[in-house]
């Protein structure tokens, strides 16, 4: 008797987490559509090149946590430390303070890609990919990219409800930090259109 107790409150608990999440994401949508401005991307256009190849590979990484695929995701964190590796830095035409931060922040992420592979478990890898996904968003707002939208998605359910963010290139929510068990718990708390 005392588990079915358990089982139901169990249940209602998630079914209430659900629809909290599914409600807190519409009203965010609305804020965001109308407050997305254009803004500007300064800087040389091989950079930006480069570092959208760099962001489609941190694009397939999020899908590999989203379907809950541990050794894809390995290989999409090594595929993106490779072009965190590559970023052409050394066109950014900017104050050398600010550069040695964009040059600390891709060393930084790539350091935690190395540790993200070495993750046994994906909750650990998701762990990781928290980091590489703050750290990613500081580096578009400092740069920008060219041309394209980026989309400053949260759960706030992710750690034990302390909550998590992540980068897409869509409006829509697949969550990489719950994948199949709640995908579309989240909801865009910023929306970054670059000129």
């Amino acid at each position: 008797m005392n588990f079915k107790i358990f089982v139901t409150v169990a249940g209602l608990g998630l079914a209430t987490a659900l629809v909290s999440c599914q409600q807190n994401s519409q009203s965010a949508n609305d804020q965001n559509e109308v407050s997305a401005q254009a803004l500007q991307a300064p800087y040389n256009p091989v950079f930006y090149d480069s570092l959208k190849v760099a962001l489609n590979s941190y694009y397939q990484l999020t899908e590999k946590l989203v379907a809950d695929d541990s050794l894809g995701a390995n290989t999409a964190a090594n595929e993106l430390k490779g072009h965190l590796d590559s970023l052409p830095v050394n066109l950014l035409q900017m104050d050398s303070a600010k550069l040695a931060d964009i040059t600390g922040i891709t060393g930084s992420m790539s350091a935690e890609l190395v540790g993200m592979v070495g993750e046994q478990g994906i909750d650990g890898k998701r762990a990781s990919f928290q980091m590489v996904s703050d750290m990613l968003f500081d580096l578009i707002k400092n740069t920008g990219i060219k041309g394209d939208t980026v989309y400053h998605q949260f759960c706030p359910m992710a750690f034990n409800d302390n909550g998590a963010f992540w980068l897409s290139n869509k409006p829509v929510i697949r969550n990489p930090y719950f994948g199949k068990e709640m995908l579309t718990c989240g909801e865009t708390r910023d929306t970054l259109i670059y000129k």
